[in-house]
């Protein structure tokens, strides 16, 4: 009788401990499944943010572009306004030369405003995807 109860003990710790292992392999994995699921919903968050920021960016390109085709258009017919009333040749060029080198400063102030909006568009874009890359990189190190 003292084998069988040795043997019965014996088969109860034993299954006691696989019970016990595979509730701990279950708790880790479901702990691992959450926190992937949390890290997953984070870069989802980060990617939202970035083409939130991008289409801002766009936005802003866009209205800032059209309102300096609005004013070029403008100027434009203004100048030929100013030509078609020149008295001489002499006023036709000089009118000419003025409006050239007003359109071609506005188009440069125009060309800086654009990289301006496009440079801190791509910087706003990043900044939320360089965050995530920082925090996976920084996951893994801890894991070492």
């Amino acid at each position: 009788m003292a084998a069988a109860e040795t043997l019965k003990n014996t088969v109860e710790q034993f299954s006691t401990a696989s019970n016990q292992a595979f509730k701990d392999g279950v708790e880790k994995s479901l702990a691992a499944l959450a926190e992937a699921n949390t890290h997953s919903k984070k870069n989802l968050e980060a990617v939202v943010a970035s083409v939130t920021a991008a289409t801002k960016g766009a936005e802003a390109l866009g209205a800032q572009t059209f309102a300096y085709s609005k004013k070029a258009v403008e100027d434009q017919v203004a100048a030929a306004k100013s030509l078609a009333g020149a008295k001489s040749v002499q006023e036709a060029v000089e009118l000419q030369t003025a409006w050239a080198k007003s359109a071609l400063e506005a188009y440069i102030a125009q060309v800086s405003k654009a990289s301006e909006i496009v440079s801190a568009s791509i910087k706003d874009s990043v900044k939320p995807l360089n965050e995530r890359v920082t925090a996976t990189v920084e996951k893994l190190q801890a894991a070492r």
